[in-house]
């Protein structure tokens, strides 16, 4: 069965990494929270948060769709090209190229973006709490990209219902990378939440799967 190819997919963390350094200034960025956290403790607390999250999605996805296609996890992790012969150190290696590029440059380019330009840009006409609405609609449906709109067998379907789970799934996340950027004081509360859950999840697809 043929998927979608993600072997591509550090490059493109590596682009939404640079882009949002390269057209906002230090003004820019201030306002949109990269500063100073002003609780270190709620970084903590994301952290956990993070991490509970990816594994609850892990536990929703396998308990409804076992380990078929429609399994979000099941999806991704196929798309990720990982060799079913790997030895034991080889697949320790590529899970930590793949949780370190997911816990580095995905979680600063997106929550610079999504929590930041996005938000910010919504701010004054629908305050904080419809700029998240706004924000986290957004990210959740470029989403679809990951799963829902799938490529399998040489032609592309979209699963409605797991597609619109796994959806409901990345803006009620967004809400919570939202949370702890006001909790935090700092975009870093988000940045640190986003994180965690990728290790989270690509642990799950490496081992849990």
């Amino acid at each position: 069965m043929k998927y979608a190819d993600y072997r591509f997919i550090g490059l493109i963390m590596l682009l939404s990494f640079i882009v949002p350094f390269m057209f906002l200034n230090k003004k820019g960025m201030k306002a949109i929270g990269w500063n100073r956290p002003k609780s270190y403790t709620w970084l903590c607390i994301a952290f956990i948060s993070g991490c509970l999250y990816a594994y609850l999605l892990f536990l929703l996805g396998k308990s409804l769709y076992q380990d078929s296609y429609q399994n979000w996890y099941v999806y991704i992790a196929n798309s990720y090209k990982i060799p079913s012969d790997l030895t034991i150190e080889a697949k320790r290696q590529m899970f930590l190229i793949m949780a370190g590029t997911g816990m580095l440059f995905s979680p600063f380019g997106e929550e610079l973006y999504f929590r930041g330009i996005v938000h910010q840009t919504f701010v004054s006409k629908f305050g904080n709490r419809g700029a998240s609405i706004i924000d986290s609609s957004a990210f959740a449906l470029t989403h679809i990209a990951h799963f829902g709109l799938v490529y399998l067998q040489g032609g592309w379907h979209f699963l409605f219902i797991p597609a619109l789970i796994w959806c409901l799934s990345m803006y009620f996340v967004s809400r919570l990378f939202y949370f702890f950027k006001v909790k935090s004081g700092a975009i870093w509360g988000a940045i640190i939440c986003h994180a965690a859950f990728n290790l989270s999840m690509i642990y799950c697809i490496f081992y849990q799967l």
